[in-house]
């Protein structure tokens, strides 16, 4: 797409670990009725699904790489869409790693965390050329040719559960992306998921204690609840209905913050 910017087409950067990448298997119901005004900007090349990095498409699941599954992100974009004015077009761009730690995307320390995850992770980087923060900039700078970045999604945490410095890690990614694409914080908030809850017995629900502090280190981050929202046996990730209704929580929570109130559908 080689128009002017548009300053009715809201991006949001979405990233994290397998969660925010969707562990979910994609159900019928996910890839029909997708409105074009919903987009995903593609960050690896995927020739089977006709899709080449940096590139726009209709955000039909997955959203994530080749292969991926259902995410927040799916749901967030369908309910933004569903309930902002029709002359708005939402476009997302996720970058997530499964089973990665939040260190992954501090451009400053990545190559020493790198060096010692397990074999499948460094086959997911390669995807990433072994630098999934670099990727989320480098695409987040093509988009703001065509849009304008309105919020950061992040589900990320179950690897760094109980580490009391996540907050302070997360803001480093915070601010190393306002800076790197001259953004401005009170403008770009940060949206943070919380682990499976403890009320589907969620393995990492003890991290949403420290999720819930990060408004503290980030003053325009907002924690979006999973309470209730169901999950897989593992109890480590979302089902399907749970990433569609976690998504929906992420959209209600950026529309009220953005002045538009869910239409009720």
């Amino acid at each position: 797409m080689a128009s002017a910017q548009d300053k009715n087409f809201y991006i949001f950067l979405c990233f994290g670990q397998s969660n925010m990448e969707g562990n979910a298997k994609i159900e019928p119901q996910d890839t029909v009725n997708v409105n074009n005004r919903f987009q995903v900007m593609e960050a690896v090349n995927c020739p089977d699904l006709g899709r080449t990095m940096g590139q726009w498409y209709t955000a039909v699941p997955p959203l994530c790489r080749c292969r991926t599954g259902l995410t927040p992100a799916d749901y967030f974009g369908r309910e933004l869409v569903a309930n902002l004015p029709e002359k708005v077009r939402v476009g997302v761009i996720n970058v997530a790693v499964g089973g990665c730690k939040i260190e992954l995307f501090d451009k400053d320390h990545y190559e020493s965390y790198t060096a010692n995850v397990p074999g499948w992770m460094k086959n997911m980087l390669k995807d990433y050329d072994g630098n999934p923060y670099a990727r989320l900039v480098e695409m987040a700078k093509l988009a703001q040719k065509d849009g304008v970045i309105k919020g950061i999604l992040l589900h990320q945490g179950e690897s760094n559960t109980n580490d009391t410095l996540w907050t302070k890690k997360v803001k480093v990614v915070y601010d190393n992306l306002m800076h790197d694409l001259d953004l401005k914080p009170r403008k770009v908030p940060l949206l943070a998921g919380e682990t499976v809850n403890a009320d589907q017995g969620g393995v990492c629900a003890s991290m949403n204690k420290i999720i819930a502090t990060l408004p503290e280190t980030i003053k325009n981050a907002h924690v979006i609840s999973s309470a209730g929202c169901t999950d897989a046996a593992d109890n480590l990730h979302f089902n399907a209905a749970g990433y569609r209704e976690l998504g929906k929580r992420y959209a209600a929570q950026m529309l009220s913050l953005m002045g538009f109130s869910l239409s009720g559908n």
